[in-house]
């Protein structure tokens, strides 16, 4: 996984978005956990996941992919569906009548013309058309299904839909206007929500369907959303009473000003440091397309006549800049440099997170004591597949069984590092890590990552996933550039069709890292959910999702040539845009991607890794961007073996993120005899083979859990990988080289894990797919700890 780009706290609020996160870790993209045993107490949970936002896209295979269009501005008048493009397009609700752009009709989201000025008059003026919508409800409410669902999902949709447009704003197209707009109105767009979601007429309208004698007649999905708005609602505040309940409002606004503060730390702590090379001797080692970046980005800074070959060069603190220090600098004082910065970040003076996480965890555990339970954690998991136990459990075997094998793999490092002659080997730190474990890589296996970028062209690596797409699940995927306005000219805008030819779905991809306004990681949220209640064209309001990563740009005349893990993060974040666009779930509460228990979330994108190393897949993307040379046999194979190196290193990585999340929601008690570096020194002592450095600060740029809706649920991504795993496996048994049981494999993936969105519970929906349970044995022999099977 990768290490963090994160959201500000939402009120808990039911259909609030998903915004699914890759965590991404300063060095390497961690999917592979070890375990002896998993614990598979799996369980049908009747209530709906917390919500979230999910945070993650794809290309087109065109050779002038890099040559982008001039896009349209948005007008007032609204791409009809009856546009002359053959890609419909899908409606939304927005009232027409005001300039503001948040507030008119359009079909697609304004991106390129709303402004930070728009912001304050914009969401006033929402909020207030809301509240007179939702006293108009209360006043009127009975319990059924026209009367109470229908409207409620109206209300909840437009709020999320127009604070999504400036959400996602300030995620990749930051400004200090936009940031003093975003928090002077922030408290009203929370006060309302909380307004909503404490509504007791709405509530007991809820309680009352849910005990009449037609609930039998309900469907699943409706009995989900009912199940859900009940506990949703408890979560929410709606039984607390009087100064009860004022405190815990104000908890919420407090919790949203400090994760927004926390994230806007983060990113301007980053941003902040830069390293000026003028002297190539210090950056012996970089890559050509380190190089080329980091004289693109001095040259961004007013560092005139800046070039790959003679500089000056400025190394950042964003991650294509930074991992290649890490892994190929030989200047160890530079790799040194960098590291102390990176794990310092936001540590220290006027962006020190330190009293903001403090302030968060105290908040967090008054919230839970409100609600009447023991910790935050227990809060966090009452909406999950997974208890704290169980959660507890699962990481203590996955990381008793990785220990000894990062401990050999640090011994591997030092041996080879004597060998090498590294005056360092006997005394190989955090800063050296990489660097050694890129040397012994690329001797045990003959794998140069950087050497391997050129077959790795985006271009091509996305019509390899579109084409995958098309095998899998019977889709085609077609440019839609100039359909919908967008924020920034590198942003692409896709069609999805069925196998008839019409539209089923709408996505965005932001590929590329722009440190100076966008947040780092990698993520996939919502635009529109699919909805029949929405639907003012056609039986349904079709569904659009974003794509955000960032990957190294452009460089020159040469497109984005990707490494391998760049690679997977793409195909991950495209297998959560695909739950969310080909759901067939037309209840708007729980489609797509709403509606799903966190720690079920990642199964599809973890499923859509797995392909990168299925051989047919791989070489179809794996063409050389100069002479279209597909990669060598013997290089796959080498990728293949190598796709467990160090896996005992980077679980216990993984593992040790999730477990000082619940360790800080569980056990850390403001004022008592723990501290909160006390909590985080105790879970490393467990989960680090080189203890951390006095000036780690880790968590001051943990996002995930401070800024994300990952709090008390960094260990989802363990558990969802025995999902993802075992679903794999079912293309494994029906055989990978065989392109009919394929397609039949993946329809069957496509009407049950990607079709039933959050209408059915995980495990039910799971078992529509595999026919069973889930087993814990395919990701065991995933991970190299039984004998892999031969099918290629």
């Amino acid at each position: 996984m990768k290490m963090a780009r994160h959201f500000p706290h939402r009120a808990r609020l039911g259909i609030v978005a998903l915004r699914v996160i890759i965590a991404v870790d300063m060095f390497t993209i961690t999917r592979l956990p070890l375990a002896r045993s998993l614990p598979l107490h799996y369980s049908s949970c009747s209530a709906l996941p917390k919500p979230r936002s999910k945070s993650k896209p794809s290309f087109c295979p065109l050779s002038s992919f890099c040559l982008l269009p001039r896009y349209p501005k948005s007008t007032t008048t609204p791409i009809s569906a009856s546009s002359s493009s053959s890609c419909a397009a899908p409606l939304s609700s927005m009232a027409s009548g005001d300039t503001n752009p948040l507030l008119q009709d359009f079909d697609f989201p304004p991106f390129d013309v709303v402004e930070a000025e728009h912001v304050r008059p914009g969401i006033r003026e929402l909020l207030r058309i809301l509240e007179n919508d939702l006293v108009e409800l209360e006043r009127t409410v009975e319990p059924t299904w026209p009367k109470l669902v229908e409207p409620l999902e109206r209300i909840m949709d437009r709020l999320y839909v127009v604070w999504g447009i400036v959400n996602h704003l300030k995620a990749v197209k930051d400004s200090p206007e936009l940031r003093a707009a975003i928090e002077e109105i922030q408290p009203e767009k929370v006060k309302f929500q909380l307004r909503l979601g404490q509504s007791k007429p709405i509530y007991e309208a809820f309680k009352t369907i849910r005990n009449s004698s037609s609930w039998e007649s309900l469907n699943d999905a409706q009995k989900r959303i009912v199940d859900g708005q009940i506990k949703e609602a408890i979560l929410n505040g709606v039984a607390l009473e009087d100064e009860q309940r004022e405190k815990f409002n104000e908890i919420e606004q407090e919790l949203e000003k400090l994760s927004q503060k926390f994230s806007e730390n983060v990113l301007d702590a980053t941003k902040r440091f830069e390293k000026l090379i003028t002297d190539k001797k210090e950056i012996d080692g970089l890559p050509s397309t380190a190089l080329g970046l980091a004289a693109q980005t001095a040259l961004s800074k007013g560092h005139e006549n800046a070039s790959a070959e003679n500089g000056p060069w400025v190394i950042t603190l964003d991650a294509p800049s930074f991992l290649p220090v890490m892994q190929h600098a030989r200047n160890r004082s530079l790799r040194e440099e960098i590291y102390r910065a990176y794990v310092s970040r936001a540590s220290s003076g006027d962006l020190d997170n330190t009293p903001i996480i403090g302030q968060i965890l105290k908040l967090r555990l008054e919230k839970a004591k409100l609600l009447g339970y023991n910790n935050y954690a227990e809060v966090s998991l009452a909406l999950k597949m997974a208890s704290v136990d169980r959660a507890e459990e699962l990481l203590e075997k996955l990381r008793s069984a990785s220990w000894d094998h990062a401990v050999q793999d640090m011994e591997d490092l030092r041996t080879f590092a004597k060998d090498s002659g590294a005056l360092e080997a006997n005394e190989l730190t955090h800063w050296d890590i990489n660097f050694w474990s890129e040397r012994l890589r690329e001797s045990k296996y003959d794998i140069n990552e950087e050497e391997l970028r050129p077959y790795f062209a985006l271009p091509k690596v996305m019509d390899g996933l579109f084409s995958l797409a098309k095998k899998l699940f019977n889709i085609n995927i077609e440019p839609a550039d100039g359909l919908a306005p967008v924020w920034n000219n590198d942003v692409r805008f896709y069609c999805v069709k069925d196998s008839s030819g019409s539209p089923v779905a709408y996505f965005y991809f932001d590929p590329y890292s722009r440190p100076s306004e966008k947040r780092g990681g990698a993520w996939m949220d919502e635009v529109f959910s699919r909805s029949r209640v929405l639907a003012r064209k056609g039986p349904v309001r079709l569904p659009i999702a974003h794509m955000v990563c960032n990957q190294t740009p452009p460089v020159g005349d040469k497109p984005s040539l990707m490494t391998f893990r760049e690679v997977e993060t793409v195909f991950h974040e495209f297998g959560h845009a695909l739950q969310h666009m080909l759901t067939k779930q037309d209840e708007g509460l729980v489609a797509g991607i709403r509606g799903i228990e966190w720690d079920a979330v990642e199964l599809p994108s973890q499923f859509m890794e797995n392909w990168c190393y299925h051989r047919d897949t791989l070489l179809r993307i794996a063409k050389h961007y100069e002479t279209g040379e597909s990669l060598p046999e013997e290089v796959y194979l080498k990728l293949l073996a190598a796709k467990t190196f160090r896996a005992g290193s980077l679980s216990l990585r993984q593992i040790r993120f999730a477990s000082v999340d619940l360790e800080l929601h569980t056990k850390y008690v403001p004022g008592g005899t723990l501290s909160i570096s006390d909590i985080d020194r105790h879970v490393g002592e467990k989960t680090q083979v080189i203890p951390p450095l006095p000036e780690d600060r880790f968590l001051c740029s943990f996002s995930h859990i401070f800024a994300g809706g990952y709090a008390a649920g960094y260990y989802s991504y363990k558990w969802a990988e025995v999902l993802s795993a075992d679903a794999f496996s079912a293309f494994e048994d029906a055989g990978l080289d065989d392109d009919k049981a394929i397609i039949e494999t993946g329809h069957r993936f496509r009407e049950t894990i990607l079709a039933l969105g959050g209408g059915q519970s995980p495990l039910e929906v799971f078992v529509a797919f595999r026919g069973r349970e889930p087993s814990p044995e395919p990701l065991l022999r995933h991970n190299g700890l039984l004998p892999a099977i031969t099918s290629a």
